[in-house]
C-alpha cells in the first residue's frame, strides 16, 4: 500500500473512532440494544478501529524512512 495512503487512512480511522465515541451517547436509543451489550460493542469497535489506525500510521511512518 502507498505510504501516504497508509498514513491518511490511519489518521482517518483514528480520528473517526474518537469522533464516534464522542458523539455516540445518543445512539444507544436508536439501536435499542441492552445497555451492557451496547457498551461492549462500542468498546470493541472503538479499539479495533483505533488499533488499525495506529497500525496504518506506523506502517506509513516506516515506509517514509525507506
Amino acid at each position: 500500500m502507498n505510504k501516504w495512503l497508509e498514513l491518511l487512512l490511519g489518521l482517518i480511522l483514528l480520528i473517526g473512532a474518537i469522533l464516534v465515541t464522542w458523539y455516540s451517547a445518543n445512539w444507544s436509543n436508536f439501536w435499542n440494544f441492552r445497555h451492557a451489550a451496547w457498551e461492549f460493542l462500542k468498546g470493541g469497535v472503538f479499539w479495533l478501529v483505533a488499533l488499525v489506525g495506529v497500525l496504518l500510521i506506523l506502517l506509513g511512518i516506516s515506509d517514509l524512512k525507506e
